[in-house]
């Protein structure tokens, strides 16, 4: 998808996006998030991992911290 000059995202299409501009031009519609829509998403985000946290066995868990762990430590190849 297109993103404008401050990485929004933009229809694809000539007419959507005509539309979009109309909406954003009769302020019908708001280009960019409002705080409280940010604020929304990540209290979502911080409930849907309380949740998994929740599901989550004890062996569970230790496995996704040791491949966290693997993955931070990989180390790149010495140049010669």
């Amino acid at each position: 998808m297109p993103k404008g000059p401050k990485g929004q995202k933009r229809p694809a299409d000539v007419i959507g996006n005509a539309i979009l501009v109309a909406r954003i031009a009769t302020e019908e519609s708001a280009e960019t998030p409002t705080k409280d829509i940010k604020e929304i998403r990540s209290r979502a985000g911080r409930s849907g991992g309380r949740a998994r946290a929740k599901v989550l066995t004890p062996e569970m868990r230790k496995e996704i911290a040791k491949r966290a762990a693997d993955k931070r430590l990989v180390k790149e190849p010495s140049e010669g």
